[in-house]
Order: structure tokens, then sequence, then C-alpha cells
């Protein structure tokens, strides 16, 4: 039999489910791998082992103590939050050394929704301070590694999460996503990563995200255990049951057309392109039809984007006397958010709304659109913000100063994540491509998949019905 960690989480939720596995033997083996991985991969900022294994008892005792059938979904299946969320008795950093780091009274909405779903909950994983950037990197704790390649970094914002569920230290985990925070971390790690529809996942919305950008959604090994997290998440809507269908014969619109290419003109690394060609090649061999889709988008998206996506930290509640502290793309974003009138913030709320028409408009001359997720390969940890990482400890203060190059980078490398928030549309990742010839071999590429709002199941089901 292969090793707890090894499963798909489908599989292990069944063991747990029949008392095969105790929720208590689950936690204490993820647990143990954890703390013989972590060293390296730094996917865990904080690991609650003594809470794991009281809830893991407590879902032992439910289990004697209640029918099969009315076992909550997740009974016993070991979890982790990345570190934006709260779980009660517990320090919420926000990957941060400008705040005071106390445990937290009370769960979260989303901690809240899993933990009924009969979670054990192991611990917070590692963020970029504020969930800011595509790379998990911050001054309070290791940088989150690839777990593929550990020079490389396993994405952002919630790379940890990604880091943990392709080492294994997790079966699957949430993940939130308002610029692409699900999907880039979900590409860099070999995962599939599902970014729901705006307003589908009513647990993850907050109110300091005046564009309703960001939204929960899975990091799993397989399109299944994908399905089985959106069923706890999005209650109703029977994703696991939906993959029992295949997918209808599709029309596919193909583009590389970026909102950010007028600002940040990229090219796109040949290992991207491989990757396109081989979802084109699986679409067309499942019966899809594929073509050349020319988007256009108004050049004046990076600059509104920009003020939505940083209106939040702008407005966090820091003490003058830690701004020293925060990192350098953090705290000049602050700055310039707090800077702006507040008629600025309505103009760009305005013209993404605008945006938002305008590009799904577009999009709806074809059932799905595909497009590489990333533009380059997983980048070095470091790279991002010009630093030089090889050892295992974090420098505190050493950062150099340039945001505005650390910012080009990072669009540069996930130009079609941010745009799918703008538009509240659905989409997905899959790990078509390894850059070693074979699936775990070398470093993962992947394809996105968007298609209109309420696809999730479709989206799910394409992605089953390819093999993920």
């Amino acid at each position: 039999m292969a090793e707890l960690h090894e499963l798909p989480a489908l599989v292990l939720r069944g063991l747990l489910r029949s008392g095969t596995v105790s929720a208590v033997e689950a936690a204490t083996h993820f647990l143990a791998r954890t703390e013989q991985q972590n060293p390296l991969l730094g996917a865990f900022i904080t690991v609650t082992a003594d809470q794991a294994l009281e809830e893991a008892r407590a879902a032992d005792a439910r289990y004697a103590s209640t029918d099969a059938g009315d076992l909550p979904m997740l009974h016993g299946m070991p979890l982790a939050f990345k570190d934006l969320t709260d779980v009660a008795g517990v320090v919420t950093t926000h990957g941060s050394a400008a705040l005071e780091h106390k445990p937290v009274p009370v769960d979260s909405p989303l901690v809240a929704l899993f933990k009924d779903a009969g979670v054990t909950t192991l611990g917070k994983t590692q963020v970029p301070e504020f969930g800011l950037t595509a790379y998990s990197e911050n001054r309070i704790a290791p940088p989150s590694r690839n777990p593929h390649a550990p020079s490389r970094s396993s994405g952002g914002s919630s790379g940890g999460s990604a880091a943990a569920v392709a080492a294994g230290l997790l079966p699957f985990a949430p993940g939130t996503d308002g610029g692409g925070s699900v999907r880039i971390p979900a590409a860099a790690c070999g995962l599939v990563g599902l970014k729901p529809g705006r307003g589908l996942v009513t647990a993850g919305e907050s109110a300091g995200d005046p564009a309703r950008l960001v939204v929960p959604g899975p990091l799993a090994r397989t399109s299944k255990d994908a399905a089985l997290m959106m069923d706890v998440l999005a209650p109703g809507h029977d994703y696991l049951r939906a993959l029992q269908q295949e997918p209808p014969r599709l029309r596919i619109g193909i583009t590389q057309d970026s909102p950010w290419s007028s600002t940040f003109p990229f090219t796109v690394e040949q290992e991207a392109l491989d990757a396109l060609l081989a979802g084109v090649t699986l679409l067309e061999q499942a019966g899809h039809v594929l073509g050349d889709a020319a988007i256009r988008y108004d050049n004046r998206y990076p600059d509104a984007f920009t003020t939505a996506w940083t209106a939040g930290v702008g407005a966090a509640r820091i003490s003058p006397t830690r701004e020293a502290l925060l990192a350098p793309l953090t705290r000049t974003f602050r700055r310039r958010a707090q800077q702006r009138s507040p008629a600025k913030l309505a103009e760009a709320l305005a013209f993404l709304r605008q945006f938002q028409h305008d590009t799904v408009a577009q999009y709806a001359q074809w059932d799905l659109m595909l497009m590489p997720t990333l533009a380059q390969t997983p980048r070095p940890v470091g790279w991002f913000t010009g630093t030089s990482h090889g050892s295992d400890r974090w420098p505190a203060a050493d950062w150099p100063g340039d945001a505005d190059g650390d910012y080009r980078k990072q669009c540069e490398y996930a130009p079609w994540s941010s745009m799918v928030n703008v538009c509240g549309l659905p989409a997905i990742t899959l790990p078509v491509l390894w850059t070693g010839g074979t699936a775990g071999s070398g470093l993962p590429m992947g394809i996105q998949l968007v298609g209109p709002m309420g696809s999730e199941a479709l989206l799910l089901q394409v992605a089953h019905h390819l093999g993920y």
C-alpha cells in the first residue's frame, strides 16, 4: 500500500471515513513528513502539532459515536491555511515583520467552513508580505521553495500551500487568488489550481478588497481532488459528481495577448510556448475545436489594476514606528496608495468595471480561452528581489529597494492572470509539460483555461477528461 502522503486526497478521505485510517494516524504521518521536509522547503511558517493532534483525537471520538453517513465531508483530513487567513489560537503573520504577532481569537469564515467540514489543521503556510507578490518570500521566515527544484520559487502568494501539496506535506490545500495567487504557484509546482468565479465562495470575500478580486480556490494534485474541495467551498454544486460526465465538444480560443504588454513588453520563453502547444494537442485530441483569438485590451489597465490591487495595503493598520520593517515593495506601494485620492481609486474601479465588460464580451466568442499560465519557467529564489538566498538563513534587511523592477518582473512572469480576477471569471491551470520530458522530471509548465461565469464544473470536467 502507498504511504498516506502519496495517496490522492479523495482516496485518503475514503480511508478516513471508513475507519481504515484514523485521524490521529493521518495527522501524525503528515506532521512527521512536515518535520522532515519543511526545513528544506520553507512551506510552513507555523506548525501547530499539538492543536492538530487534539483536533484529530476529537475527530476519532466523533467517528466512534457517529454513523459513517453522518460524518462531515472532510472528516479527519489534514489541512493547512496560508498565513493571511486567521485560525483561532494561532498567529497570523501576514508575512510581515511590521505587525505584532499575536494569536487571533476566532477563525476566519474560510477556516470555519473547513473546520465544519471536519478537517484537522496542521498550521500556517508561507506567503509574501500581505500576499502582494508572485513569489512567497518575506522578512520573517525562510522562503518557500519549489519541491521539484529547491533553488526555484514555489510562486505566490499561495506558494507555501502549493509547495506543501506538491511535496506531500498536505493532501491538498485551499489558496486564495486575487491576481493569480492560486494559479501561479499551482503552475510553478506542477499542480491543478482552480480560481472560482466571483461570488461563488462567499467565505473568502474581504472588505479590504474594493475591486472584489480575491477568491479562495483549491490547490490539488488532480482534478478529482480539486472537485472534492470545491464541494466544500461551494456546497450544492456537486463538482465531484460532474466529473462522471464528459465535457461537450468546445470551441476554444488560443491567445497570448495580455493587458500588460504595452506597459511591460515581455518575451514568452520557449518552455511556455511548448506548454501551450502541448495543451493545444491534448485538447484537439480530446475532440475540441481550437482557433486563434485576438483579444484587444485597453492600455490603461496596468495603472488601474495596480491602484485597486494596492488599496488594501495602503489601508492596513501598521504602526508608524514599524513602517521601516516593511519590505521595499510593500513600503513603496503602501506609500503610493496612501497618496492617492479617493477619487483616483474610484476612477480606477470604474475603469476596471468597463474593462470587465469589454473583455468578457470578447471572450464570449469562444466557449473557453486558452493561454500559457506563466510566460517563464519557475524563477530562482531571490530573483524578483535581486537577492541571493542560497543558505537557509533568510536575511532581515539586505533586500534592494527596487520595488518597480520587482513589480515589472512579476508582471512579465505572470502576464495572463490578473485580468481574470478583474473579470471575475473562473480559470484553471493544468501541468501539461515538464522540462525533463516526463511527468515529475525537470520543471513543470502549465496552461490556463478561462471560462464564462458558472463554468467551474466544466473546467474540472475538461481537466479530468485530459487526464489531470
